[in-house]
């Protein structure tokens, strides 16, 4: 007998239920939590190539990061934190200004 698991962690967790409750779907809500966190990686670790659809319906391809060395010109440290918004900021490589997405508005990572 062979047993698949995933394993998440606490934050993973909380978006999934939150992407659930607002997409009405636990399966939407545990897939797209696990493609922020593999968003989150590659933002952390350079620029990351992703989709995500906007407020107004319209879709953004993006280039972004969270990466200190690319982005620390533009962080102030006045702010709060986006994920108590349910949403995830980025570095707009292309504009040069922060940006965020709510979380289940993610389409796809590159």
């Amino acid at each position: 007998m062979m047993i698949n698991a995933i394993v998440i962690n606490n934050s993973t967790a909380h978006r999934a239920t939150v992407i659930s409750t607002r997409t009405e779907s636990a399966e939407m809500g545990m897939m797209k939590a696990m493609l922020i966190d593999t968003l989150k990686v590659k933002l952390a670790n350079g620029i990351a190539h992703f989709i995500f659809k906007k407020k107004d319906g319209s879709y953004r391809e993006a280039w972004g990061t969270t990466q200190h060395n690319l982005a620390s010109a533009k962080i102030n440290g006045r702010g709060v934190s986006r994920e108590i918004y349910k949403t995830t900021a980025y570095f707009d490589v292309e504009c040069g200004e922060w940006r965020s997405f709510r979380w289940e508005n993610l389409v796809q990572v590159f």
